[in-house]
């Protein structure tokens, strides 16, 4: 584990693996890079898995600025370059899947393919928007406490599950997500999700793209992943069973066995 300066922060990076192609990994909003710790353990003796934590985010530095998506996307541009892994697969969850579009529309010489998980190429939904921005100013000026709950509900299909493994799991992230920074939680929401939508612009897309989305999505919802797969051409659409926004945490191996066989296929017709 490591640190790098770029686009004028300093990120928090794990970087496992020695395979002759890489895999970066951008977690969601309120997670942060150990999100993938399933997907890591399983690729790492196939690739060089780069993980980063987002800016405001778990062990990277809480900026007072920067927070909008031009931002997120100019660091992930930045660490790529940096850690000389272009082109890479390039692997989001909700925020850092609003990152890959962006990449993929922009610099697609910096990706070999792209994975969206439970994510969008939309602007953020009107109808959600109020309750999102009122709980980031409860955590702002209260603390998560009032609000962790509904968070969870939000994140996760079922947030008190019987399963012991997943029940362990939902705990480990309610704990973490809890120790995110108040106001670094309070300035990455209200950047997101002023967000422009890019879906007029997904036909551009020519990387080899998978999409994956948990049946249960609420925040980024099966229709919206379908909307995608239907506007980006040769795209790949897997529905993960019983997962809510959180699928790699939720069901890693289903999300683990769908990307490393779309990862396979790519490199097969790359060679």
């Amino acid at each position: 584990m490591a640190t790098v300066r770029v686009n004028g922060v300093t990120l928090f990076y794990e970087e496992v693996g020695a395979g002759s192609e890489t895999v970066v990994f951008s977690h969601g909003f309120l997670m942060d890079r150990t999100m993938f710790r399933a997907q890591i353990e399983a690729l790492r003796g196939e690739y060089r898995c780069l993980a980063y934590d987002h800016r405001g985010h778990g062990r990277s530095e809480k900026t007072a600025v920067g927070y909008e998506m031009e931002n997120l996307y100019a660091d992930a541009v930045a660490f790529i370059e940096t850690m000389a892994c272009a082109p890479c697969h390039f692997v989001g969850m909700s925020t850092g899947g609003f990152v890959g579009l962006q990449l993929a529309i922009r610099r697609p010489d910096l990706l070999k393919s792209l994975t969206l998980i439970d994510t969008s190429a939309d602007a953020e939904p009107k109808e959600g928007l109020g309750q999102y921005k009122l709980m980031a100013n409860v955590v702002r000026f209260l603390g998560w406490w009032p609000v962790i709950n509904r968070v969870m509900a939000i994140l996760f299909a079922d947030p008190n599950p019987k399963d012991p493994v997943r029940r362990t799991a939902v705990s480990e992230w309610k704990t973490r997500i809890q120790r995110n920074d108040r106001m670094a939680t309070f300035r990455f929401g209200y950047g997101i999700w002023a967000r422009e939508s890019v879906y007029d612009q997904l036909g551009q897309i020519r990387t080899p793209t998978q999409i994956i989305v948990g049946e249960k999505d609420i925040p980024t919802p099966v229709s919206r992943s379908e909307r995608m797969a239907a506007a980006i051409p040769g795209a790949q659409l897997a529905i993960i069973p019983d997962a809510g926004h959180t699928s790699p945490v939720e069901q890693p191996e289903q999300v683990t066995a769908v990307l490393r066989q779309f990862l396979a296929s790519v490199t097969q017709t790359t060679t």
